[in-house]
């Protein structure tokens, strides 16, 4: 078969084996984080969170039209994206490996095509590099799941595949137009994600040498420099770039003219066609072909990037999950440059502790009204001194600004930080070095190529030697702990010296994209040492440039057996065989903490959540995690359309606040007091605490009045006293109850009636009320107990309110009831929110709730899983403990059997609230179990705080080794209940010992 041929069968053939592996371990429905919310998205083509995604959504549309009318395929397809998009970017790696190692074979042009040793060579080195990177423990990740950056490292190799292609035509008539179609790619990469853009200096460094005979090295750096000003044409200038000039032109015809909507747009668009125009027949006619080219891949840049008027489009017809709202241009830009996320300066900018001097009006917040745009807000922007900017402002305050926390996570890092002092250049760039390039980007890459230590938030590198150091039985068998032995790296290592020594402009190519497409990314994050999960995922670009070299490594490992073995076959032979080894090791060793068969822990997380709640009830969640998955279960699956799922961190905007008051398939609008203009962004954005000492309580249906009516007897001066914002006086809120009504009701359990109270009193903790805090605040004081009001039991209770007095336990949510339990005094009781409604309770958690293969010991539930799955054994033993007080043994034996049978240790490990179940399986005649429980967790949890106590990293595992003390307060106060002094005794020890209460 000729080598040509051959190259394409094997192409073929290993697109179907990596889209066999991913088929074979695709997550069966939507995961956690983004994957609910793209899936949802995707699925009825809603308008996601800022930057969007609109053609990663249009491709999981089409995918899902396969499902026809079975919604639970529906994630399954758009997973399936992902899937394929990794197993076309494993086939163009395989092209691009043996592109280059062609070039290093055989570096004369040469009119034959390979043949014989020779070409099996090239080809065993390109299966070996894109086996290598199929089986990355990061791109594997990407591949199983709905989320965009598979799909964007596609982009990315597509657009490097392209480049050499060009490269190897270059001198053909017509050969720019490949240049023009990578135009295109790029232009259709933004509408997944700006990854590919970073592809642009590579593609100016191989269009450099490429058409120059002698480069040269102010000719290399000119053609990144040239390189680096597309990207930012692209990244600033085209992006954001021509919606702000779209944007102006359309206030300035609608304000100026009185011209109607859309008017300045569609000016806007006809003069900058016509000016488009202009400039190709400028061109034409003046035999620029350099100019044309670049005009057609400009033009071509723009055709990919209309993807995003989808966004628009679907905004304006008020989608159920509508983020920001982008209906109309101006809009539509914000939405674009991520505002709501704020700003991180990147080059120069004020330092973590410095203090702002002034805060300015920045650019104008445009609303449509009386068919003008009227500005009624302004971006804030902080003013400082001089003093307080620098150059590389590496430790930053970033937009929430600076507080306790972040100065303590930073000083992990640089232990010398001193409070309030400047931090010095020296400290900037060592946290740049160690946190920012070493532990988020380093440590990521030994991951793929050297080992992984578990599936543990801030697990390092696993070395070969660590591999033989004693750990506790529970880390060693985690199923994220990857032995690589480094044999990828040492691999990498060898192609990426023999490339050197054979062809340096060809190793500059691929050095250049390993670092724009990680180093590069890093530095222009500038992550702050607060991240709530691993960032992994975001560097395949650069685990596919590594993966090049190892590809070139077979090259490297032939030219050393050279040495030993004369006969060619035999040699290439061995060297491929070698070579496969690595590849091998990685997919044996990623196997298991990959496979994401069979679990559905998130999405049965999210119908059990919806299905406790009772009709036509407004739930309050916190954020993505305990958010995106239930989006998922009610726009897919159809889960509870009654139910009104209330984002509190969402509700700091206007535009989610007037989504509120839209109809959401069965559910009412938001029973809202306040207008839609005290709302707007810019008006009562906080409220902050001015004491009144008038002023003993707040009444919140009163309080809720004087908002709507901007009373004085709420304002005060800020500034130079020339504005006023309002505030609130007291602490102490109340909310008047008519106890009849809600007694008759039904809403209160009948063993609860006789708690039921006049009036509601609590103490909110706040310097300040914000936008979140008045819409709950409207809509306790608005809805008159006429529609059921939960928490998500992932709520924090910072965003509660100090509402918890008046919570009710029902399963994975609390109920918010004008009920009181009165206060009794439990002895060495942990803090515990809710009552416990145990009817409600014992409904959700033994007839309602789903547990799929929670019990199976062959699915995997990875770090994130088994910390929210915690929630259920901790409702199961609060259920059972209930029953025990309440004298029903039999009842809370049969709690506790569903709770260990749907539960077992060996699918899911014993965690922190497993103790809580000892003393009611003592209660129930258990004892023999509940000790084993015990000595079981406490075995585990000593072995535990002493690996993490004794690292020397020991600082990063702070919540692990919280979570080991916290297991051991739970079994102390199991031990102590039930009256087992040995047990007890030897816990206190162990607590005290490090440093537990």
């Amino acid at each position: 078969m000729p080598y040509s041929r051959l190259k394409q069968v094997l192409s073929g053939v290993l697109f179907l084996l990596a889209l066999g592996v991913y088929w074979a371990t695709l997550e069966p429905t939507a995961s956690f984080w983004d994957s609910g919310e793209f899936t949802a998205s995707s699925y009825k083509l809603l308008v996601p969170h800022p930057p969007g995604a609109p053609l990663y959504l249009i491709l999981g549309r089409l995918a899902s039209l396969l499902s026809f009318g079975d919604a639970t395929r529906v994630p399954v397809l758009i997973n399936l994206v992902s899937a394929v998009a990794s197993a076309l970017t494993v086939a163009l790696l395989f092209g691009i490996i043996t592109h280059l190692a062609e070039k290093l074979v055989q570096p004369a042009p040469a009119s034959t095509p390979l043949r014989g040793a020779s070409a099996a060579l090239v080809l065993g080195a390109g299966v070996v590099g894109a086996l290598a990177f199929a089986f990355s423990d990061s791109f594997w990740f990407n591949a199983v799941e709905a989320e965009v950056y598979a799909l964007s490292t596609l982009g990315t190799a597509a657009v490097v595949w392209l480049i050499l292609q060009w490269e190897k035509r270059a001198d053909e008539a017509g050969a720019d137009r490949w240049l023009v179609l990578i135009a295109y790619v790029i232009g259709l990469g933004i509408g997944v994600h700006l990854l590919n853009l970073l592809a642009i200096p590579v593609l100016c460094l191989v269009w450099y040498f490429r058409r120059t005979r002698q480069p040269s090295g102010k000719g290399i750096l000119l053609a990144l420099v040239g390189g680096s000003v597309l990207v930012l044409l692209v990244l600033e200038g085209i992006i954001p770039g021509l919606p702000t000039l779209a944007g102006a032109s359309e206030v300035f015809f609608v304000n100026s003219f009185g011209l109607p909507y859309n008017s300045g747009l569609v000016l806007f668009l006809l003069l900058f066609g016509g000016l488009l125009g202009v400039a190709f027949r400028y061109a034409w006619r003046s035999g620029r072909q350099g100019l044309h080219t670049a005009l057609l891949a400009f033009t071509f840049v723009l055709i990919g990037y209309s993807s995003y008027l989808i966004v628009p489009i679907r905004s304006s017809f008020n989608p159920t999950i509508n983020e920001n709202a982008p209906n109309e241009v101006l809009s539509f830009v914000s939405y674009l440059r991520r505002e709501q996320y704020g700003d991180r300066p990147l080059l120069y900018g004020p330092h973590l502790f410095a203090q702002p001097t002034a805060q300015e009006d920045g650019a104008p917040r445009y609303t449509r009204q009386n068919g003008h745009y009227v500005i009624t807000d302004y971006r804030p922007e902080l003013r400082y001194e001089a003093s307080d900017k620098m150059l590389l402002p590496r430790i930053y305050a970033g937009p929430a600004g600076t507080s306790p926390e972040l100065v303590r996570q930073y000083r992990k890092w640089v232990t010398d930080l001193e409070e309030g002092r400047k931090p010095t250049m020296g400290q900037n760039l060592s946290f740049m070095w160690q946190y920012q390039f070493g532990h988020m980007f380093w440590r990521y890459f030994g991951w793929n190529f050297i080992g992984r230590e578990s599936d543990v938030q801030h697990a390092g590198v696993l070395w070969p030697w660590d591999t033989a150091q004693s750990v506790p039985a529970s880390v060693a068998e985690n199923r994220g702990r990857n032995a690589f032995l480094a044999l990828p790296f040492l691999l990498g290592v060898a192609g990426l010296g023999w490339q050197l020594r054979r062809n340096r402009q060809q190793a500059l190519v691929v050095g250049l994209l390993f670092a724009l497409t990680g180093l590069a990314i890093v530095f222009y994050l500038n992550q702050p040492p607060q991240e709530p999960r691993e960032r992994d995922y975001t560097f395949a670009g650069a685990t596919l440039a590594f993966s090049i070299w190892i590809g070139l490594g077979v090259l490297a490992l032939h030219a050393a057996l050279s040495r030993v073995l004369a006969a060619p076959r035999l040699r290439v032979g061995l060297a491929a065989a070698l070579g496969l080894v690595v590849p091998a090791l990685m997919a044996t060793e990623g196997w298991n903490d990959h496979n994401r068969t069979g679990r559905f822990s998130s999405v049965d997380y999210a119908k059990n959540v919806l299905n406790t709640l009772a009709p036509n009830a407004i739930l309050i969640t916190e954020g993505d995690n305990d958010t995106f998955p239930l989006w998922y279960a009610q726009e897919v699956e159809g889960v509870r359309p009654d139910v009104r799922v209330m984002v509190s961190s969402y509700l700091n905007t206007d535009w989610y606040v007037e989504q509120m008051r839209q109809r959401n398939y069965q559910s009412a609008p938001l029973p809202l007091s306040i207008s839609t203009a005290r709302y707007r962004q810019g008006t009562n954005d906080y409220l902050p605490f001015v004491e009144n000492p008038a002023v003993r309580e707040l009444n919140i249906k009163e309080f809720v009045q004087l908002v709507e009516q901007n009373s004085p007897l709420l304002q005060v001066s800020y500034g130079d006293g020339s504005r006023t914002l309002l505030s609130y006086p007291t602490t102490r809120l109340v909310l008047p109850i008519d106890t009849a009504a809600v007694r008759r009701s039904g809403i209160v359990p009948s063993e609860r009636l006789g708690q039921v109270v006049p009036r509601m009193e609590w103490e909110v903790s706040r310097g300040a009320l914000e936008k979140k805090d008045l819409a709950l605040l409207d809509v306790l004081a608005s809805n008159n107990w006429q529609r059921p009001v939960y928490f998500a039991n992932t709520v924090s209770p910072g965003n509660m309110l100090g509402l918890e007095p008046f919570l009710q336990l029902e399963g994975l949510v609390c109920r918010v009831l004008p009920c009181r339990e009165p206060a009794v005094q439990k002895e060495m009781r942990l803090p515990e929110e809710g009552v416990v409604a145990k009817d409600l309770l014992y409904d959700s958690l033994m007839r309602k709730y789903s547990y799929r293969n929670l019990n199976n010991p062959r699915v995997y539930f990875d770090e994130n899983q088994r910390f929210t799955l915690t929630a259920y054994r901790q409702q199961f033993a609060r259920l059972a403990r209930a029953y025990v007080e309440a004298g029903n043994q039999p009842r809370a034996r049969e709690v506790l059997q569903k709770c260990l049978t749907v539960l077992p240790d060996t699918a899911l490990p014993y965690d922190a609230y497993t103790p809580d179940l000892v003393s009611s399986l003592v209660a129930v005649g258990e004892t023999r179990r509940a000790q084993e429980i015990m000595d079981t967790l406490t075995t585990r949890t000593t072995q535990h705080l002493a690996y993490y106590a004794a690292r020397p990293d020991a600082a990063l595992f702070e919540r692990e080794i919280g979570m080991q003390l916290f297991t051991l307060q739970h079994l102390y106060l199991a031990a102590a209940d039930t009256g087992d002094a040995a047990r007890a005794n030897q816990l206190a020890g162990i607590l005290q010992q490090y440093g537990g209460r």
